[in-house]
């Protein structure tokens, strides 16, 4: 059995920026009586507390929960009552900057301008910069089709590569693109949980949806870990109610 159960969020735990289902967040506290479960992902902490933190049970052993923001750039844990930093790698304003003109750069060679956006395309997390296609607020259905297949933000991200040498640039979501800093991914965030909570990798298991290459899952499996790739969050609460029935039995 692993002692730590890592995940990804969007379209793992939960659908696109939505928060988890009362099944999914039960199933959450079953798996924390019975193992560490760290959740991994582009969105920064506010995001990770309405879609995970928040949702969980009063019973819920949040002391054996790590949640690690914007792909792993930042760490934070629950002690004495409250969810506490660990860690967060930032952005200076240079770089910052640098991106942002890279994102307009970029989106103008490629074309990929949709007819209609629901709020900001890009936003600043801090130790990550993420651009969502249609806007930060935008409704599921319509981010649902717009790149299913993630077809379209390759072709961005090959072009960012090129503009933004040194970088980690990765799809994730349902039409994100996440920049950070050189080296930061989610393979360099699960090495950093490995640091902090002392459990070596080879006992941490990945679940995540985007495992394959370019997708911001994939670094997981690159750095060896052993992964699950899953359809959706009813695919990932089955393979978490065999992880709960196992263990139990053992």
């Amino acid at each position: 059995m692993k002692k730590i159960v890592a995940f990804d969020l969007d379209g793992t735990l939960a659908l696109s920026k939505q928060p988890l289902t009362d099944e999914m967040a039960q199933a959450m506290a079953d798996l924390l009586e019975v193992a560490q479960v760290a959740v991994i992902s582009g969105g920064d902490w506010p995001q990770f507390d309405k879609q995970v933190a928040s949702r969980l049970p009063g019973h819920a052993d949040l002391s054996r929960l790590w949640m690690l923001p914007t792909s792993g750039a930042k760490l934070y844990v629950h002690r004495e009552g409250g969810w506490n930093a660990v860690y967060a790698e930032l952005f200076s304003d240079e770089q910052k900057q640098a991106i942002l003109d890279a994102f307009d750069a970029s989106l103008e060679a490629t074309g990929f301008v949709p007819e209609q956006t629901w709020g900001e395309r890009i936003e600043d997390r801090g130790s990550q910069i993420t651009f969502s296609a249609l806007g930060q607020q935008a409704p599921l259905e319509a981010k649902e089709v717009w790149d299913p297949d993630f077809a379209k933000r390759k072709v961005i991200q090959a072009d960012l590569i090129q503009r933004l040498p040194g970088v980690s640039i990765n799809l994730g979501g349902a039409t994100s693109v996440d920049v950070t800093q050189p080296g930061v991914d989610k393979a360099w965030g699960l090495r950093r949980l490995s640091e902090h909570s002392g459990v070596e990798e080879r006992d941490i298991l990945f679940i995540g949806d985007a495992i394959f290459p370019g997708g911001n899952d994939y670094p997981a499996k690159a750095m060896g870990l052993d992964t699950i790739c899953v359809r959706d969050p009813a695919d990932t609460a089955n393979v978490i109610a065999a992880i709960v029935s196992c263990q139990k039995a053992i």
